[in-house]
């Protein structure tokens, strides 16, 4: 592959879509190299079951035991590490040299955690909007700023 490929991840904290730029002036591949979908489904459906119960020490009342972290929280950072498995894997394979994270605050965030050491290097820039529903002619120009498209 060419030495100027620039991978430009599109994600919200649900879904992620990767796209290829192949270099200036070529603008952004449709439709996207790979896109993930994770479990967008609000907490208190992921949580289906009742929660457990436990008993008070010393006066016998049954507390109400809530899940140790929030299921819908989860299922976003599950995403975010298997993105980012992806996108180490496929720097490794040398598909891309550059790279731009584009959502919200919190999805951002994931992302960036998840990296691996080597692909962090590649990051060339990184959008905190989510850009999930735009048009790729709007993308593109949303991007501007961050990578010449």
């Amino acid at each position: 592959m060419s030495n100027s490929i620039t991978w430009i991840v599109v994600a919200d904290g649900a879904h992620a879509k990767i796209y290829a730029n192949q270099g200036r002036g070529l603008g952004i591949d449709e439709p996207a190299i790979q896109e993930y979908f994770g479990d967008n489904h609000p907490t208190r459906e992921i949580n289906s079951d009742r929660p457990g119960r436990m008993s008070g020490s010393a006066s016998g009342a049954h507390h109400v035991m809530n899940p140790p972290t929030d299921a819908h929280r989860h299922a976003q950072q599950v995403l975010a590490r298997e993105v980012a498995h992806a996108l180490h894997s496929a720097a490794n394979h040398g598909a891309y040299v550059q790279l731009v994270l584009v959502a919200p605050p919190r999805a951002l965030g994931d992302l960036r955690a998840s990296l691996s050491a080597k692909t962090q290097t590649m990051l060339v820039g990184d959008l905190n909007k989510n850009l999930t529903a735009l048009p790729m002619r709007e993308l593109a120009k949303q991007l501007h700023d961050i990578v010449t498209i």
